[in-house]
């Protein structure tokens, strides 16, 4: 891993203070955020928050930004507000805004999907936002996420029995937001995992391209859909570039490998495409 010098470190903070309008000053050993009350973070917490981002990369820049956005949002809510807004949130393995593994409350068996902590209401001008938090932006005020992550698992599996109810009135509809927690948070739950899965014999397939909305039945959409949904998402709003499989225990991509985005382009051009000779429409 890059070893990333002061230099470097400073230009992610100028970066970030340019992008999210956040006044600091230069301190001995780091930088502090100016507000109430005034934050000092040090050139090694600041190091952490960069992770392996290449120095002058947007992946550091954003990584530094969401840090000390983050320190700020936490320093300005007691302990109580805290409580009230901690909320589950899950990521796709490798997405832009998962923290690392120290973030990471459970690994969903089949190595795609990671749960951990997040709160609602902490961004300024978005209050159903639920914004994810490093472990060590908690660290640094003596907090850990363990000590909300029963209740927020808790809250998880509610979210996703209201899903199953609503999937079952509807099950020709994609998958929706429910309460807190977006698509890809919802196949966090066992109980909605378990429901869609045991609806097709123990595994299901299911396109989630982006993080607010899932697609049940494959046999109705193109095959080159999750890779074009999801690349024309933006990165943050990004859910899983390729179809999933589902069972009760287990979150999985499935494998790489051919075309997709050339199956369309073989067809020839149909004289009605209500006629169209294909398996997809």
């Amino acid at each position: 891993m890059e070893i990333l010098s002061r230099s470097d470190l400073r230009a992610f903070v100028l970066g970030a203070s340019v992008l999210h309008d956040l006044d600091f000053s230069p301190v001995e050993d780091g930088v502090r955020l100016d507000g109430v009350p005034p934050l000092d973070v040090t050139w090694d917490e600041l190091a952490l928050a960069v992770g392996s981002a290449p120095a002058g990369s947007e992946l550091g820049r954003q990584r530094t930004a969401r840090w000390l956005l983050g320190r700020r949002w936490i320093a300005e809510r007691s302990l109580d507000e805290l409580t009230e807004r901690a909320r589950p949130i899950g990521l796709p393995v490798g997405h832009p805004l998962h923290p690392g593994e120290p973030w990471a409350q459970l690994h969903v068996l089949g190595g795609a999907l990671d749960l951990g902590l997040g709160f609602v209401g902490l961004m300024p001008g978005r209050p159903e936002h639920v914004v994810v938090v490093p472990e060590g932006v908690l660290n640094a005020y003596g907090l850990e996420s363990a000590r909300w992550w029963p209740a927020a698992l808790s809250y998880l599996e509610d979210m996703g029995a209201m899903a199953v109810v609503r999937w079952r009135r509807n099950p020709r509809h994609p998958l929706r937001p429910m309460g807190d927690c977006d698509v890809v948070s919802l196949l966090g739950s066992a109980l909605l995992r378990g429901a869609l899965a045991g609806d097709q014999g123990g595994m299901r397939a299911i396109a989630v391209p982006m993080r607010s909305r899932g697609w049940l039945d494959l046999r109705g959409i193109d095959p080159a859909f999750s890779l074009a949904a999801a690349s024309l998402t933006d990165p943050a709003d990004r859910g899983f570039s390729r179809p999933l499989l589902l069972t009760v225990d287990e979150v999985a991509l499935v494998p790489e490998g051919g075309h997709p985005e050339q199956v369309v382009l073989r067809d020839a051009a149909p004289g009605s495409p209500d006629l169209r000779d294909v398996l997809y429409r």
